[in-house]
């Protein structure tokens, strides 16, 4: 059974930091590029940050880069996105999923599975 489970999200002042996690299980996550995306109600799905199979090669959107980190340990199956620095305007359910797809980064729709996704919230 294919999963991919988030954790990790919470609440936060603004300033603060959250590690999310993602675990993988039910299939070869070593060889599937893994991304974090986010969503607000009414807002379109965001992607945030990928990393390759390798975790050689990253990915950022233009508004989390120098405060996020992704990264990805394949002994474990999961993958982290550390953030810090964190401001209202992040906050949103965070989803992780996996695509199989050469292509870097790959577009939303190559990404095969997800996860439920975690809710980070970041108010004072």
């Amino acid at each position: 059974q294919v999963q991919l489970v988030e954790s990790g999200g919470g609440l936060v002042q603004p300033g603060g930091s959250l590690r999310l996690s993602c675990a993988a299980s039910g299939f070869a996550a070593d060889a599937y590029t893994i991304g974090w995306f986010r969503q607000v109600p009414g807002k379109e799905r965001e992607g945030v940050s990928f990393i390759r199979r390798s975790g050689l090669n990253t990915y950022y959107t233009d508004s989390v880069k120098g405060r996020f980190t992704i990264s990805r340990d394949n002994a474990k199956n999961t993958v982290y996105l550390q953030m810090d620095s964190l401001k209202p305007e992040d906050t949103a359910v965070y989803y992780c999923a996996a695509s199989n797809r050469w292509a870097f980064p790959p577009l939303q729709n190559d990404f095969k599975y997800w996860g439920q996704g975690t809710q980070v919230t970041v108010s004072s």
